[in-house]
């Protein structure tokens, strides 16, 4: 599916398309008039310019009354989803929410959903970007009807993944997230009466026994309070979720491969050294804008990427350990990062109503970057994941607009070997020249470089027929 064929559609306030770089939103009529309102409020203006809030205009030449209001947002330039976030950047969106949600409270508005689909990362900031989230609050009502939500949605999935080791990328499946009695049912009684579990967990399910819960929430949606006990009830129930997202999403332990650039016993800091001056040279040659970092560990090209002012870079790993600690750097330094879990050789599919509301990483980055990054990757493609050298280039070359990074690594390698597992036979055909020789079918070569510890570093050019 191409970007020009992008439309959402289950917003019953409205749509979204997406041609190109222009992204308009139609509001439907019932909605329009409070859709005004809300962009003209202060809250809106303030949240658009602190970064919280997509920026949005009003397409010109509308009259007041007459059908959809149309607006028009900047798109943001490589959109990535919940299922490829690590727990820090959930926690992030989370708290994202939280914070519009308070600023909002203070001037009678409310969001009446809150959900991480809501959320698109712009490099390592998460951004809101649905303006049709938003509509009055009743002043005397202490609800916040989209609470069972976010607990769902957010709340719960972390929960899952920190106590039941659920990964994160399984709500690929869960667009409402998950209902408290699939955790429940999956946890040992101890667990159950956990601090973090009693309220968001088990008091509902054990509610939900009782029976009347219904009735129960039809009641309390009935009474009345004043506005100063509303805003108060409200601002409590903001803290609290703030609290436990947080406790939900505690740092990762670090892993082999978070650790693995430091501890590497096959790379010399003289390696080290050589390959960080060639990609830096690269990088300073040619100023891409644009970079995709494939198999980017903690990120240490991807911030190098940043340093030589790159303004838009994807990093993707399969580690969630190594891509939250790369999130933690670029969001602490502002980085023009944005790291996203992902396995190159099973990338993200496509999701949702006939595949078409979410779309694969691939349908994603195809032709979005003037660089691709393959550093320490390609023996990973050959050996583990068993894919033809011949797929790689071609893929790489659908990806890059014009260079492409990448890095041969010998049989003689340690790591080389350690993947072969006694398949030495199959693949003894394998060798500098054939790789060379597949990825000139698609690139010309431009500079070349031996490492002392025998891998290559290969920096290729776009053929003009590609």
């Amino acid at each position: 599916m191409s970007l020009s064929a992008i439309r959402t559609f289950r917003d019953p306030a409205g749509s979204v398309s997406i041609d190109g770089d222009v992204v308009v939103r139609t509001v439907y009529p019932t909605y329009a008039e409070a859709t005004r309102n809300f962009l003209s409020s202060p809250v809106a203006q303030n949240l658009e310019s602190s970064g919280r809030l997509i920026r949005t205009s009003i397409l010109e030449g509308q009259e007041p009354q007459a059908g959809p209001l149309l607006l028009n947002h900047p798109r943001v330039f490589f959109p990535s989803y919940p299922w490829e976030w690590t727990p820090a950047q959930w926690c992030a969106a989370a708290e994202l929410t939280l914070d519009i949600c308070e600023a909002a409270l203070e001037e009678g508005w409310i969001l009446k959903d809150a959900t991480p689909l809501n959320i698109l990362f712009d490099g390592p900031s998460p951004t809101f970007v649905d303006v049709l989230s938003f509509e009055r609050r009743e002043p005397s009502s202490p609800i916040w009807y989209a609470y069972a939500q976010f607990v769902r949605t957010f709340l719960l999935p972390l929960l899952a993944n920190r106590h039941l080791g659920w990964p994160l990328a399984a709500t690929l499946l869960r667009r409402d997230g998950y209902e408290p009695f699939s955790l429940y049912r999956r946890m040992p009684w101890w667990l159950r009466f956990h601090p973090r579990i009693l309220w968001p967990v088990t008091l509902p399910v054990l509610l939900d026994r009782m029976g009347n819960a219904f009735e129960r929430s039809a009641t309390a949606r009935n009474m009345t309070y004043s506005p100063a006990v509303t805003r108060h009830v409200l601002q409590g129930t903001f803290r609290r979720l703030r609290r436990q997202v947080r406790k939900a999403a505690q740092p990762l332990p670090a892993s082999h491969w978070a650790l693995y650039t430091t501890t590497s016993e096959h790379y010399s800091e003289q390696d080290r050294e050589r390959k960080h001056a060639f990609v830096m040279r690269v990088f300073e040659r040619f100023r891409p804008y644009s970079v995709l970092d494939i198999g980017a560990n903690t990120g240490e090209y991807s911030i190098l990427a940043a340093q030589c002012g790159a303004r838009q870079i994807v990093a993707s790993d399969t580690d969630e350990a190594a891509v939250e600690q790369l999130w933690l750097r670029a969001h602490g330094l502002n980085f023009p990062i944005l790291p996203v879990v992902v396995d190159f050789a099973r990338p993200t599919p496509p999701c949702g109503w006939e595949n078409g509301e979410n779309l694969s990483f691939l349908e994603r980055a195809e032709g979005r970057f003037d660089l691709v990054l393959l550093l320490g990757i390609l023996h990973h493609l050959q050996l583990s994941d068993q894919i033809p050298l011949e797929r790689i280039a071609a893929l790489s070359a659908r990806l890059t607009i014009k260079w492409v990074v990448a890095e041969w690594i010998p049989a003689s390698d340690l790591r080389f070997r350690a993947l072969l597992r006694g398949r030495e036979a199959l693949y003894s055909w394998l060798n500098e020249d054939v790789f060379q020789t597949v990825f000139n079918d698609w690139f010309r070569t431009i500079d070349r470089q031996v490492l002392p510890n025998g891998r290559v570093l290969y920096l290729f050019e776009k053929a003009q027929q590609c």
